[in-house]
């Protein structure tokens, strides 16, 4: 699913208007039809008090029209402008006189009103900003939305919580609504899935409010959310003729003395992920421990007992993951940049201490085969790419750096995102368990595993940290998120593979 800037979102509606040939008023009716439908679904005539803030732009216009429709439907509503500019939108002018028309006059709130008085068990509509937000709200309007945030009621933010721009942090998270939900119109926003940004809401939903299909199918964007839509297009399915060999020879190459379960659990979702063979490269150490562990996997051991001195193997790898637990040992640093002189075409995995190597020795970075998927965690992300003041900035830095290098950046977070060629791949599976010893090691196994079976480098990292993400939500209802570890994503890989092409029921899909 495609996610569009703010400029992209005004054009395709403007595009909408003109192939649909209506107004613009009758798509904002269309907008708050949706709205409606969606709050009467689940309020079903409560008797609950419902404020509805709204803006003098667009996004206000949106919220004057649904309380039109929520009086109608005998809801118990308070409407509110918020005076923040002499300028009105036509749209919202001509949804203001319908509002009227009904006996409703809204309360108008400027720079030396009191604000209004709402209960905690009240519900709070948030049409005060849209998209458009170009700048700080005024004093008086970030008192009032402090006043909105303290007042513990439940907040249903139209399109993106007010105060939160699109493009950039806001100066003073202070003065942005805390919203408990958002319906967003179309398509998610950048917003909502970084670090620095997502906690101004808890949850979001998409409304379809009919822009135009060509339009958004035809317009390139920079990012792009990865749900389930996305990932089955992707997936190579087995034929029934094929064998071992024919889904490849993967090589997990890592370890050290006391890290040798790194390599287990990479290994491991390796061959959960698919790789029809497995070897395991580590030192003398972890010969034991794998055989007995895992008997399907190969292993071949360093001549260094503690720590990789040397990567040597007679085989010929379809694809090599390597750096999990690995270390930074003088040796084990020649030993890779040797490793890297010889494969300069192997497609490669690089995680962990592999990524902390590259980063203490940069023209290493040179080294690297084209396409390599580096596979950090923020840490390791900043001592590659350098500090940033933002996550826009990180983005942007992250971007400039896989193009230099020519790799697939997987920065690993609460949705990650896979950076190639300038674009972003949001992921939409995940939960906080996750943050738990060894996930990032079964990630780097499925990608590797993936690359293996012949899944373009990409192709792997996208699907990759999809499956991950998906095994531990699936982990997550099975256990609860602190029960989640590295262990159950492995046991949960192929239930997730199977989570792909499961149909809905007959009752859920009369649900939806």
């Amino acid at each position: 699913m495609k996610i569009f800037n703010a400029k992209q979102i005004y054009a395709a509606d403007e595009f909408t208007i003109e192939k649909q040939q209506i107004t613009s008023d009758a798509l904002m009716e269309r907008s708050a039809e949706r709205i409606f439908s969606w709050v009467h679904s689940r309020l079903n005539g409560a008797a609950v008090k419902i404020h509805v803030f709204c803006g003098i732009g667009n996004n206000g216009g949106d919220g004057i029209a649904l309380a039109r429709h929520l009086v109608e439907n005998g809801y118990s509503i308070a409407v509110y402008v918020v005076n923040y500019s002499e300028k009105r939108s036509k749209d919202f002018l001509i949804n203001l006189d319908r509002l009227k028309e009904r006996k409703l006059w809204p309360e108008f709130l400027d720079s030396d009103c009191e604000f209004p008085e709402i209960g905690h068990d009240d519900i709070i509509i948030d049409a005060i900003f849209g998209i458009g937000l170009n700048r700080n709200p005024d004093n008086w309007v970030a008192k009032l939305i402090n006043h909105i945030n303290d007042s513990a009621a439940f907040i249903l933010s139209i399109d993106v919580p007010s105060g939160l721009f699109l493009d950039r942090l806001p100066e003073h998270p202070e003065n942005v609504i805390r919203a408990n939900h958002v319906l967003s119109f179309q398509a998610p926003k950048l917003v909502f899935f970084l670090p620095q940004t997502g906690g101004f809401l808890n949850q979001w939903e998409l409304l379809d409010i009919g822009l135009d299909q060509e339009y958004l199918y035809k317009t390139e964007t920079e990012f792009e959310f990865i749900g389930k839509p996305e990932v089955l297009p992707l997936y190579i399915p087995r034929l029934k003729f094929s064998h071992k060999g024919s889904y490849g020879h993967a090589v997990i190459v890592g370890g050290s003395y006391g890290k040798i379960g790194a390599v287990n659990l990479a290994a491991k979702a390796c061959l959960k992920a698919g790789s029809g063979l497995v070897t395991a490269f580590v030192p003398g150490c972890g010969y034991f421990p794998l055989q007995a562990s895992a008997p399907e996997l190969m292993v071949i051991t360093d001549e260094e007992d503690d720590i990789i001195s040397k990567i040597s193997m007679s085989i010929q790898p379809s694809v090599v993951g390597i750096g999990v637990g690995m270390g930074t040992h003088k040796d084990t640093v020649a030993a890779f940049s040797s490793f890297l002189d010889k494969n300069q075409k192997l497609l490669m995995v690089i995680d962990a201490d592999g990524l902390n190597i590259l980063s203490s020795n940069s023209e290493l970075l040179s080294k690297i085969p084209k396409q390599t998927v580096l596979t950090p965690h923020p840490k390791e992300l900043e001592r590659l790419i350098g500090e940033w003041k933002d996550d826009f900035d990180k983005l942007k830095k992250a971007k400039a750096f896989s193009k230099k290098h020519d790799c697939i950046l997987v920065i690993k977070g609460a949705h990650t995102v896979t950076i190639y060629d300038n674009k972003g791949y949001v992921n939409s599976t995940g939960n906080p368990g996750m943050a738990t010893a060894g996930s990032g090691d079964v990630l780097t196994g499925i990608i590797t595993g993936l690359i293996s079976q012949n899944y373009p480098p990409l192709y792997a990292a996208i699907f990759g940290v999809y499956l991950h993400g998906l095994s531990g939500d699936i982990s997550s209802a099975e256990n609860g998120y602190e029960a989640v570890t590295a262990t159950t994503l492995l046991d949960n890989i192929g239930k997730a593979y199977m989570e792909l092409f499961k149909r809905p029921s007959p009752e859920n899909e009369q649900q939806q």
